[in-house]
C-alpha cells in the first residue's frame, strides 16, 4: 500500500487534531436548542458536555499509550471510527439519552486520536522543530474549536433540521479525514517494544517537574475551553441578549480564531514564558466575562473572547511544548495522554460544578464562581512556570 511521505503525515496528524476538537465543540451551539426542545437545565446540558472528558478520561486512564505499541496510524483509525459513530448519533438523536451515548462515543474517539495526533506531529517533524509542532497542534485544535461554532450556528440561523445538520456535515468531515489517514505509515521509528497492556500512561521519574507545570497549563487552558464550549452559547443568548445563533456563533469563533492566530504568533516564545503570558491573559479575559454577563454587554462579551482565546492558546501551546520536546520518544504517546488525562479530567469537574452553580442558583452565580476559579488555576500554572528556570531535571 502506497504510504504519505513525512510532510503530507504532518498536516493530516494536524487534521486530526482538528477534527477531534471540532468534534468535541460541536454540539456547543445546540446545547440551548436542546434545553428548549427537551426542557432541560443547565445541570443537564453541561452533564452532556462532561460526559465528553469523563469518558476520554477512562480512555486515556486505559489505552493512553496503545499508539506507542500498536501504531499511530492503527490507534488514529480506531479513534476516528468511534468519532464517526458518535456524530452519526447525534446526527440522527431523538432524545437526551442518545445523546448521551454519542458524546461517550465521542470522548472515546478524542480520547484514542488526539494524544498519537499530537505525538505524529513531532515525529514528522523536521529534527529540533518540536516547538513548531507544538504551535501548529494549538492552532489546529483552535481551528477544529472556531469550525464548530462558526459552521454549528450558521447552520442553526439559516439551515433545515437545526439539530441534526451540522453533524451530518461533520461526519463527512471526519470521513475524509479517516480516508487520508488510512494511508499514514503503518509505524514510526520511535513505536516502543514488547506487549501492551492496559494501564496508566508512562511519566519518567525525571520528568514530573515539568509534566506538573505543563498538566497545570493545559489544565487552565481546557478549563477556560470548558466555559466558552459548555455555557458560552447560553451565556450569549440568556445574559447576553443575542437570539441570533450565527452571531453568538461568532463570538465564539473569536476565541477560536484568536486562538489560532496567537498559537503562529507565539510559536518562538519560550514555553514557560508562553505560560506566564498565558496566565496573565487568562485571568483578564475572565475577569472581562463576569463583567460582560453583569452588564449584559455583547461588546466586552467579545472582548472577553478575545482575551480568554489568546490566552488559551498561550497556556495550550506553553504547557504542550514543555512536555513534548522533553518526552522520551518510545513513551512519547503515553506521556501526552497523561497531561491530557488531568486536563480533561478537570475539565469535566469544571463543566459539572458550573452546571450545578448555574441551575441553582443562576448562570451570572456560575461565572462568578467558576471565573475566579480558573484565574486561579492560570495564576498557578503562572506560578509554576517562573520556577522552570530554576528546575534541573533529575537523571532518569
Amino acid at each position: 500500500m502506497q504510504v504519505l511521505g513525512q510532510r503530507a503525515s504532518f498536516w493530516v496528524a494536524a487534521a486530526v487534531a482538528a477534527v477531534a476538537l471540532w468534534t468535541s465543540a460541536a454540539p456547543s451551539m445546540t446545547y440551548p436548542l436542546y434545553a428548549a426542545q427537551w426542557h432541560l437545565s443547565p445541570t443537564v446540558t453541561t452533564g452532556i458536555f462532561a460526559v465528553y472528558p469523563a469518558t476520554l478520561v477512562v480512555v486515556l486512564v486505559l489505552f493512553g499509550d496503545l499508539s506507542d505499541y500498536l501504531g499511530r496510524r492503527a490507534t488514529i483509525l480506531l479513534g476516528l471510527v468511534s468519532s464517526m459513530l458518535g456524530v452519526l448519533l447525534f446526527a440522527v438523536a431523538p432524545n437526551v439519552g442518545v445523546v448521551l451515548a454519542g458524546r461517550a462515543l465521542m470522548g472515546i474517539g478524542v480520547g484514542l486520536s488526539l494524544s498519537p495526533a499530537t505525538a505524529a506531529m513531532v515525529e514528522f517533524s523536521p529534527p529540533g522543530q518540536a516547538k513548531r509542532a507544538s504551535a501548529i497542534t494549538t492552532a489546529a485544535t483552535a481551528l477544529g474549536l472556531g469550525l464548530a461554532t462558526l459552521v454549528g450556528g450558521g447552520l442553526i440561523e439559516f439551515a433545515p433540521f437545526p439539530l441534526h445538520l451540522d453533524f451530518w456535515l461533520l461526519l463527512v468531515v471526519v470521513a475524509g479525514v479517516f480516508g487520508a489517514a488510512w494511508f499514514l505509515p503503518r509505524h514510526t521509528p520511535d513505536e516502543a517494544t514488547g506487549r501492551w497492556h492496559p494501564r496508566a500512561p508512562h511519566l519518567p521519574r525525571a520528568l514530573r517537574g515539568l509534566f506538573t507545570t505543563s498538566a497545570v497549563a493545559v489544565t487552565a487552558a481546557f478549563g477556560v475551553g470548558a466555559v466558552m464550549m459548555s455555557l458560552g452559547a447560553q451565556i450569549a443568548r440568556d445574559l447576553i441578549g443575542s437570539d441570533n445563533a450565527l452571531v453568538s456563533g461568532a463570538t465564539l469563533t473569536v476565541f477560536a480564531a484568536v486562538g489560532g492566530v496567537v498559537a503562529v504568533l507565539a510559536r518562538n516564545v519560550p514555553a514557560n514564558k508562553a505560560i506566564v503570558l498565558g496566565g496573565v491573559v487568562t485571568a483578564l479575559g475572565m475577569s472581562l466575562l463576569g463583567v460582560a454577563a453583569a452588564q449584559s454587554s455583547l461588546s466586552v462579551f467579545l472582548a472577553a473572547s478575545i482575551g480568554m482565546g489568546a490566552g488559551y492558546s498561550l497556556l495550550f501551546l506553553g504547557g504542550l511544548s514543555l512536555i513534548s520536546a522533553k518526552a522520551p520518544a518510545h513513551h512519547r504517546a503515553g506521556t501526552l495522554s497523561a497531561v491530557y488525562l488531568v486536563a480533561y479530567l478537570m475539565q469535566g469537574v469544571i463543566a459539572l460544578g458550573l452546571g450545578a452553580e448555574a441551575t441553582a442558583e443562576g448562570l451570572r452565580a456560575a461565572l462568578a464562581v467558576g471565573a475566579p476559579a480558573i484565574a486561579i488555576l492560570a495564576a498557578a500554572a503562572l506560578t509554576l512556570a517562573l520556577s522552570i528556570g530554576r528546575y534541573r531535571p533529575q537523571p532518569a
